[in-house]
């Protein structure tokens, strides 16, 4: 097997992850036979190795809830929505000022120009 995410997701090498990505949900593939999908309850991290706490994922017959990782291994974070909601709102703050602006430019020069009639 050979995991690499969705296309929504963003591929971030686990020694990366801080305080900032809890609770988010991640995916990874932790052995050749596993992917493994949850929600970071917890990181710690030494300088080679970080090791995750995860919500949602233990409870089957080998499936575990605390794994530890190379720091150079790459796991899948679900896009943060605040984040997400930040950026879009931010976007269109700009469009909604440009065409406040170009409006007003309109009204400048019509208010400039002479009647014509």
């Amino acid at each position: 097997m050979n995991y690499s995410g969705s296309q929504s997701e963003k591929a971030v090498p686990a020694g990366e992850l801080d305080r900032r990505h809890v609770g988010q949900t991640l995916s990874f593939q932790s052995n050749d036979f596993t992917v493994v999908f949850g929600t970071i309850a917890g990181i710690a991290k030494t300088e080679a190795r970080v090791y995750l706490a995860l919500l949602g994922v233990a409870g089957g017959t080998h499936l575990k809830d605390e794994y530890d990782l190379p720091v150079d291994q790459v796991v899948y974070l679900q896009p943060d929505p605040l984040t997400s909601a930040e950026k879009s709102l931010s976007e269109a703050g700009k469009i909604v000022k440009e065409k406040i602006d170009e409006i007003a430019k309109n009204i400048r020069e019509r208010q400039q120009k002479p009647d014509s009639e």
